[in-house]
């Protein structure tokens, strides 16, 4: 906005947003999260994999690029930009962690300093309409009450840094900018050790201002393109040394327009209102949470008059800030994505697939709509200020502020909650039995089969190798490369095949990967156990010395139950066929369960003679991907090839020849496998919400 004054400067002036920002972090936070100690409140979800992934960049080495991770998850190869912790206090904590020790945690540093420095740059920023500091500091207080700020509080603390968006607004809006490229590199350079998407948000306002600039002819070209390319270069290199990089193809997330904004957003009180009531939208809409408050609401309504009286300037104003305005109705447009929700309803229009793809790196749009938020409400601030006298304006802002943090109480109580349970220096873990402390001095590494980048029971499994100063693979990560993916996967399936397991790794399975494992061990040398709830293969166990705990190993009757001969077993998510899946399977569901992957196998053990099998399946077939063909192998054997149209319930058939039943009978093993080529992911078909590789669904299985 058109500016005039910043207001007064001295100390005491400038220790109210301070107070400000740490009266309510105490209010909304509490203490509790400041005890470096305290990781209580840190011990589920996406907060976990925050504190782990500090754990393991802590007690590793220092990489190039630094922001390298190896630790947190082998092949991996990640870094600690992917498990959002912060890679700003990282690299400003490591050198001291020797000193610090463990546990030691700074996400309560970091959210005061969220409270406080979006206190200051709202003082700042309303400082460019009013010097007075009542209504700075009133004005403020709304900015620091922002929902969709406090509502990141709870789970991701990153994101909670709505500062940069404010500071990037307060050097846009300022008449003249000292040191401007310096200042802008220096604030991009922040953003990006902070978190993708507020780089993002930040970039497109220092771009829209350095575009402004020049066409107001504030600036030369030549000045224009030396700060382009000082500032593009900064922080190119701060995003290279943060690991931006390492992922390649799998940093686009898919499912753009799910995680969007709804068009009724900024009046949407998604449960944070005692007033207000939520109004009905989509799954992925409350990645767009963007509400203004009841006190913003109100306010906005004590506008109006001005608006339509025209007594405001605002109009002025706004006509020195084309390309900023361009810019943000670009944003409010990606944030709506294709897929525009109006409440419950909506609408899509075409894009073509590029775009989307290109999208889909930051496919939670929603978030995308944080600089107009604070835009609005620094609109809305402005007209009231230019068109009440001083007491009215400071009337106002108080009863607006007041209706904010009342009404919203409803919101930020629940996340206070969380943040202020009992303060503990551990976690509770299953994971009691004194094998854990032998197998963490016999083993360098933890390893997880199947591997992924958000793997199940990966925060007791990665807690107790960060405790250890072990590596593991069993992590918890916002994008893992689609290369190292497929590489650690095929590495694991390598292994199971062979039996052959690394000397200096601790193995930890899905119930699946455990009864492949326990076809190819040599349990001579190896231990293969259940313990505390986790299927364990220790490498080499039985012939270590120092190694004195003592378990017998897995039966085949304990991981494949006995079949019955005619018996229709049923593969929902109660069904007694479950336990022979053991390969490319998702989670069950009622009735089935659906293929995730380019082949399925099922292996059943076998104490008599198998003459045929009948799979009643369904199939993936959306309009635009009518057939899916199948290729059947009985141990290794191809016995038959099918194309299935239609849904179904299809039938399959196979009667088995006497060579392949001589070999089941000998090796005591039924392996039916399933080559499916024509595999294909949801969201690839405009299904959105479903990144598993669909094929076929297996609903009983019979063997006669």
């Amino acid at each position: 906005m058109s500016v005039a004054f910043e207001g007064k400067s001295s100390w005491a002036y400038a220790l109210a947003p301070v107070i400000l920002g740490v009266v309510a972090f105490f209010l909304i936070v509490g203490p509790r999260a400041l005890n470096p100690t305290n990781i209580a409140w840190l011990g589920n979800g996406d907060l976990a994999t925050h504190y782990l992934g500090w754990v393991f960049f802590s007690q590793s080495g220092w990489s190039f690029p630094i922001g390298l991770n190896p630790d947190y998850g082998l092949e991996f190869s990640n870094a600690i930009l992917f498990s959002d912790s912060n890679p700003l206090l990282a690299f400003l904590f490591k050198p001291f962690a020797s000193l610090l020790g463990q546990p030691f945690q700074y996400f309560g540093i970091w959210l005061l300093a969220c409270f406080v420095l979006q206190a200051w740059f709202a003082w700042k920023l309303i400082g460019l309409v009013s010097e007075s500091v009542a209504v700075r500091i009133l004005a403020a207080g709304l900015f620091v009450f922002a929902p969709p700020m406090i509502f990141r509080m709870g789970g991701h603390p990153n994101l909670a840094g709505h500062f940069l968006i404010l500071a990037a607004l307060y050097f846009a809006f300022k008449p003249t900018l000292n040191q401007r490229t310096l200042v802008w590199s220096l604030l991009l350079s922040v953003a990006a050790l902070v978190h993708a998407y507020l780089l993002v948000m930040v970039a497109v306002l220092w771009f829209a201002n350095l575009v402004g600039q020049r066409t107001g002819k504030k600036i030369s070209s030549s000045n224009a393109a030396m700060e382009f390319a000082i500032v593009f270069a900064a922080v190119a290199l701060v995003c290279w040394q943060a690991g931006y990089f390492v992922v390649g193809s799998g940093a686009n997330g898919g499912s753009f327009g799910f995680y969007r904004m709804n068009l009724l957003s900024i009046v949407d009180a998604s449960h944070v209102s005692y007033t207000l009531k939520d109004i009905p939208e989509a799954p992925g809409d409350y990645e767009g949470f963007n509400f203004l408050g009841l006190g913003v609401i109100f306010l906005a309504i004590c506008a109006l008059p001005a608006l339509v009286a025209g007594q405001h300037g605002l109009g002025k104003a706004l006509r020195c800030y084309p390309v900023l305005l361009f810019v943000l109705a670009g944003l409010t447009v990606f944030a709506l994505s294709n897929k525009v929700g109006i409440g419950a309803f909506g609408f899509e229009y075409p894009l073509p697939e590029k775009v989307i793809s290109l999208a889909s790196y930051f496919r939670a749009s929603g978030r995308m709509f944080w600089p107009v938020f604070y835009a609005i409400l620094f609109t809305i601030i402005f007209v009231v200020v230019r068109h009440n006298n001083h007491r009215t304006v400071v009337a106002l802002l108080g009863l607006a502020l007041v209706i904010q943090i009342v009404d919203t109480h409803a919101g930020w109580r629940n996340i206070r909650g969380p943040l202020m349970a009992e303060a503990k220096s551990s976690w509770a873990t299953p994971m009691q039995s004194p094998f854990w402390k032998e197998a963490a001095v016999k083993y360098k590494k933890v390893r997880w089969i199947q591997p992924a980048g958000h793997s199940t029971k990966w925060m007791h499994l990665a807690a107790f190798a960060g405790a250890n100063k072990m590596a593991t693979d069993a992590v918890y990560l916002a994008r893992v490369g689609n290369r190292v993916s497929a590489q650690a996967r095929e590495h694991a399936a390598e292994t199971l095949k062979t039996g052959r397991y690394e000397p200096d790794a601790l193995y930890v399975f899905d119930d699946n990967a455990y009864r492949l494992a326990l076809l190819t061990i040599d349990l001579s040398s190896d231990l293969m156990a259940q313990i505390d709830g986790f299927n364990v293969i220790a490498p080499g166990w039985k012939k270590c010395a120092e190694c004195a705990f003592r378990a017998n190993d897995v039966q085949m009757s304990e991981l494949f139950p006995p079949l019955t001969l005619g018996k229709k077993m049923s593969f929902g998510e109660t069904g007694e066929g479950l336990p022979y899946l053991t390969k490319g399977w998702s989670i069950p569901e009622s009735s089935r369960t659906w293929s995730d992957g380019d082949t399925v196998e099922i292996v059943l053990p076998m104490s008599s003679k198998a003459q045929a099998i009948s799979i009643e399946t369904n199939a993936f077939v959306p309009t635009s991907h009518p057939t899916q063909r199948v290729a059947i192998s009985i141990n290794d054997i191809v016995l038959s090839t099918t194309t299935l149209t239609g849904e179904g319930p299809h039938l399959i058939e196979l009667l088995l020849p006497e060579a392949v039943q001589e070999q089941v009978i000998s090796e005591r093993l039924l392996r039916f496998s399933m080559h499916l080529p024509d595999a294909v992911r949801p969201v690839d078909v405009g299904i959105e919400g479903d990144t598993r590789k669909l094929a076929l669904a297996v609903r009983s299985v019979t063997v006669r």
